[in-house]
Parts: C-alpha cells; sequence; structure tokens
C-alpha cells in the first residue's frame, strides 16, 4: 500500500514541478506588470505543494523524483499562455482527484484534498488572466538574443535550476535539522537568482532556457555537503571570471551579487561539515581507543 501512495504521490510531485517551471516561465517572458506577480505568486504556491508532496513522500519511506512532468510550452502570445495553463490544471485537478480514491490513508487523502482546492482556484485565475490578456494583447517580449552574455545568463540560469533541485533534494533526504534547514533556506535563494538572471534575460532581448544539468542525490549528509561546497565553489569562480570579462555594467553588478552569495554558500556548507565530521569521528575515535585499552 505505501509503495502504491508513493507512486501516486511522485506523479503529482512531478506535475507541481513542471507547473512551477512553465508558470515561471510565462511570468519571466512577460516583464514587469501585475499579472507577471500574481503567475509568480501562483508558482510560489505550487511550490509549497511540491514541498509538501515530497515530505509526505519521505514520512511513507519513499524518496522524491527530480523528474520534471510534462509542461505545455507552445502558444505565441500571452493569452495562449494562459489558456494552456487553464489546461494544465485541468490535468492536475484529474489527476489529484484520482489519487484521493486511490490512496486509503486519511492523512495523505487530507494532503491532496487541500492541494486540490488551490489548484481549482489557479485554473479559476488563468481563465481570468487568458481574458484579461487577449483585451490587452499582451505579448511574448523574449527576444533571440544569442551572444556571449546572453551565454553568460543562461548558464546561470542553468546552475541556478540545478542547485535549486539539489538543495531541495538534500533538504528533504537530510537526517539533521540544521542541515535541512540550511538547505532549504539555501535553495530559496537559489530561486531568487534564477529569477534575476531571467529577468535580466529577457530585459536584454534574450530567451531564458530553464533546463538543469545532472543533480547530485547523495542521501549521507556528509556527502550531501561536500557535493553542495563543490558545486558552490566552482560556480563562485565562474561567476567571478564572467563578472571581469563583461563590459555590461548592470551585468556585473548582477553577477558579482550572486557571486559573494555562493561564496556565502560554501562556507555556510563547509562549517555545517566540519560539525558533521566532528559529530561522526568523535564516535569513531572513541571505539578505536576502546579496542586498543
Amino acid at each position: 500500500m505505501k509503495e502504491n501512495a508513493i507512486g501516486l504521490l511522485n506523479r503529482d510531485l512531478e506535475g507541481e514541478h513542471a507547473a512551477i517551471i512553465q508558470y515561471l516561465t510565462h511570468a519571466y517572458s512577460m516583464g514587469e506588470g501585475e499579472m507577471a506577480c500574481e503567475i509568480e505568486a501562483i508558482a510560489r504556491e505550487e511550490m509549497r505543494h511540491l514541498d509538501w508532496l515530497a515530505e509526505a513522500i519521505v514520512e511513507l519511506g519513499g524518496v522524491p523524483s527530480l523528474t520534471r512532468g510534462d509542461m505545455r510550452t507552445g502558444g505565441q502570445s500571452v493569452a495562449e499562455w494562459m489558456r494552456n495553463n487553464v489546461l494544465q490544471e485541468q490535468d492536475a485537478i484529474a489527476m489529484y482527484q484520482e489519487h484521493i480514491e486511490a490512496i486509503s490513508n486519511p492523512r495523505i487523502r487530507r494532503l491532496l484534498e487541500r492541494i486540490l482546492s488551490d489548484e481549482r482556484s489557479h485554473r479559476g485565475d488563468f481563465d481570468h488572466f487568458a481574458n484579461k490578456a487577449q483585451k490587452q494583447g499582451l505579448k511574448d517580449l523574449r527576444g533571440s538574443r544569442r551572444d556571449k552574455e546572453a551565454k553568460t545568463l543562461n548558464w546561470g540560469i542553468e546552475h541556478e535550476y540545478t542547485v535549486v533541485l539539489q538543495y531541495l533534494f538534500h533538504s528533504y533526504m537530510a537526517s539533521s535539522k540544521q542541515v535541512k534547514k540550511e538547505m532549504e533556506d539555501q535553495a530559496i535563494n537559489e530561486m531568487q537568482h534564477l529569477g534575476w538572471l531571467s529577468e535580466e534575460m529577457v530585459d536584454k532581448g534574450g530567451k531564458p532556457k530553464i533546463e538543469h544539468t545532472k543533480v547530485d542525490k547523495s542521501t549521507k549528509t556528509a556527502d550531501m555537503l561536500r557535493a553542495d561546497i563543490k558545486i558552490e565553489r566552482e560556480v563562485a569562480a565562474e561567476y567571478d571570471r564572467a563578472a571581469r570579462e563583461t563590459k555590461d555594467p548592470d551585468l556585473k553588478k548582477l553577477l558579482l551579487r550572486i557571486r559573494d552569495h555562493e561564496v556565502y554558500h560554501a562556507d555556510l556548507f563547509s562549517d555545517l561539515l566540519k560539525k558533521e565530521e566532528r559529530h561522526s569521528g568523535g564516535g569513531g575515535s572513541t571505539k578505536r581507543r576502546a579496542r586498543t585499552a
């Protein structure tokens, strides 16, 4: 029974993952405005759903999926995007209804019913946005810029998406409450970076490509932290190099700000690793002394 519930919850998780990226892509591509802010708020609610589902999966003894479900990425106008979002929500509503019927655990059913309520509200929101965007003639503001600076921005977007997933996964699997909290906090910070870089890309006439590379799936705390320190140090150096090479003052300022955050993350994870090694190493040395005595 647990295995069946874990499988269904992971399907829900993958759907939330898809919705988050689909909605953020739309929000970033519209530029500044009230509707873009409202869509980002909906994406944050989907992030909360993803978090709840992942925690429920771990509590049942499962491993949260990092696979992204199917997205609807077509459409030339904002009104078409919003109609695609309505369809995305309709799919989610149908799946949650099906899974509520299939799962017997009352606590899990209550969770899915809670999420279902939000999805019904989102469907109505996107239907309203579609009509509003049609009347206002809102358009895709992304351009076709593909120069070195556009490549730098898309490289940064790719990295930030990757570590958001990595730190969330590590936070779900960590046994230490402190590590869990810090991983979640830094994932939120990396999501901010993703937004900054994507918005900068659109402002400069480019098209954000929100894709990720390989995610570390370590489940031992020390291994997680070593992987996270490694990626942070490598990326901080790359942001520093890119900032020195660009002649765009606004981009330089952004890259250096993100670099400073990445350096902070590496130092924070290093402190956590030292604490973890002291904790595990202390126990091991005591046993060695006992055997020698």
